[in-house]
């Protein structure tokens, strides 16, 4: 799955800000470090309601040149939220595993 821009055009100081988003987080993160976006600007639960990256113009343009696909900063919700959705079957999965490991270790 590939990562996303939107059309956003946000003021932020000297820079125009839009959203790079994706369907999982390692894609997200992934395609931020591709172009130079350090970890710490990710934002996400429990701070921000979705997780996202706010990138200036040229990270955008870098992003689309990376194989990111554009899209209308209306849509970048919806592809936040099944980031959000992978994102919490991941913590069930390793909860399970964790729960079954305990089991396990416990008949053992």
């Amino acid at each position: 799955m590939p990562a996303y821009v939107d059309d956003m055009r946000a003021p932020f100081r000297h820079m125009v800000m839009c959203h790079l988003v994706a369907d999982t987080l390692d894609e997200l993160h992934a395609m931020a470090d591709r172009i130079g976006v350090a970890r710490r600007w990710y934002q996400g639960p429990p701070v921000t309601s979705w997780p996202h990256y706010d990138i200036c113009q040229s990270k955008r343009a870098l992003a689309v040149a990376a194989g990111a696909v554009e899209i209308r900063w209306r849509d970048s919700p919806a592809v936040a939220r099944r980031c959000l959705v992978a994102m919490n079957e991941a913590r069930a999965a390793a909860a399970l595993d964790r729960e079954q490991g305990e089991v396990h270790a416990h008949q053992a």
